[in-house]
């Protein structure tokens, strides 16, 4: 069901501008500049990559994964209900706003964190996980409301592109500011890089307020009623109901849970990678990420194309295959222009596969419902899922055989098993109903 807009393309544009203003968040603390410093401020004076977390002896970058497997697993429990709160309330856009703002508070508490302190920077950095990650499903809930079905595949890839120009943007200038501080007129060392986890975090908020103020806070007129957690259990347990009778989204969140393991624990971890196995010095790592960024531009665009000729399971496919090679590739990276082209393939699926991933399954729901915040928490809780099991999988890897290149090549099996799962997929080319067999 649509919501009926006056200005749809302006709401269109506001939509995706929350994509510009949270993919900061992914870019700076999760990809480059957190991960870099994090490592730097937690490894011993005697180069011992060990630390102690609430009195647990462990290997920093494997707490880090840890850190990332909870916060996501948190969010897995959680925004199944809170979506079912959201669709019956009619709330779905504050609770994109708690969670939103949850995030970049959190990022702004990063700059406190100068490592002595490993318990709080880890807090920060897992709260402002759950804070993005909470967001995103409500947000993504908007895109089957806001748009016909025709449009899903470029305005998804619309908004993922436009996260990564302004991520790219504010990374060039943090990377700016770490590399000349005095012309800032900031001190050298730790401050500058936690002066960019709080600019990170004004960005989110500032920019989230496009968004906000165009999204509409309660298109279905829905009534606040008591007893809302209750209320929210049920919804979300008849849209479960609904799901059960629709089969080729059963079979398509199989496959994208499993392929998901593996891109999402790349994107994670692909800096940590180039660190520990490579020895790759902190601008030649951030310079990788740069790569992945602006070439996810192209991708996204470029797969939309593909699907709107081929279909949206061709497109599908055709990434998973290119992401098996990758994991197969990443065992022999040794060179920094090895590891170079290697993410610049990654950009150009990385953009693509999360991008159509997102428009194919809007065109699995039901056109007659309006819990599309339901539907979505499931969709949010497969990727979430992977993650915990992707980034806690690597993690565990790691720690038994002391590589992470054996960590990435096992990245490989999960994009095999989820293409066994898409093989099974038929992606019709309209909306289905609930009765869908």
């Amino acid at each position: 069901m649509k919501v009926e807009l006056t200005n749809r393309k302006r709401v269109q544009g506001a939509w995706a501008m929350y994509d510009w203003a949270n993919s900061v968040y992914s870019l700076v603390i999760t990809s480059t500049i957190f991960p870099v410093y994090y490592n730097s401020v937690t490894k011993g004076v005697d180069g011992s990559d060990m630390v102690d977390f609430f009195g647990w002896k462990v290997v920093n970058t494997v707490l880090y994964s840890y850190s990332i497997s909870f916060s996501f697993l948190v969010i897995a429990i959680f925004s199944p209900l809170l979506s079912g709160m959201a669709d019956a309330s009619g709330r779905k856009l504050l609770f994109m706003k708690i969670f939103a703002y949850l995030g970049s508070i959190s990022c702004v508490g990063l700059f406190f964190f100068e490592g002595p302190n490993l318990e709080f920077g880890i807090i920060c950095s897992v709260m402002a996980s759950i804070g993005y990650a909470g967001s995103i499903v409500f947000y993504n809930a908007y895109l089957p409301e806001i748009a016909e079905e025709s449009e899903y595949d470029f305005l998804s890839a619309r908004g993922f592109a436009l996260g990564y120009v302004g991520s790219v943007i504010l990374l060039v200038f943090n990377l700016l500011l770490i590399q000349f501080p005095d012309a800032f007129g900031i001190p050298e060392g730790s401050f500058a890089p936690r002066f960019s986890f709080l600019i990170t975090g004004i960005w989110w908020a500032g920019f989230s307020q496009i968004t906000f103020r165009a999204l509409p806070k309660n298109p279905f007129k829905k009534k606040i009623e008591s007893k809302l957690l209750m209320k929210g259990y049920h919804e979300i347990n008849k849209v479960f109901s609904q799901v059960r009778e629709i089969p080729v989204m059963k079979r398509f969140l199989l496959s994208f849970f499993f392929y998901s393991m593996g891109v999402q624990t790349v994107m994670y971890l692909a800096a940590s990678f180039g660190d520990k196995e490579l020895g790759l010095p902190g601008d030649q790592l951030i310079l990788t990420v740069l790569i992945i960024q602006l070439v996810a531009i192209v991708g996204s665009y470029l797969f939309a194309y593909i699907s709107r000729v081929s279909g949206n399971k061709i497109g599908l496919m055709i990434l998973v295959f290119i992401w098996i090679g990758i994991c197969g590739a990443a065992y022999y990276v040794y060179t920094v222009y090895e590891f170079y082209a290697l993410a610049f393939v990654v950009g150009m699926v990385m953009g693509g596969i999360q991008s159509l991933s997102r428009s194919t399954f809007s065109k699995l729901i039901p056109d007659e419902t309006t819990d599309h915040a339901s539907y979505f928490s499931f969709y949010d809780v497969m990727e979430k899922l992977a993650i915990v099991f992707g980034t806690f999988s690597y993690g565990v890897i790691e720690q038994l055989t002391g590589s992470m290149r054996n960590s990435a090549l096992s990245l490989g099996v999960f994009f095999v098993v989820g293409l066994g799962f898409l093989l099974l997929v038929t992606i019709p080319k309209k909306s289905l109903s609930v009765q869908t067999t």
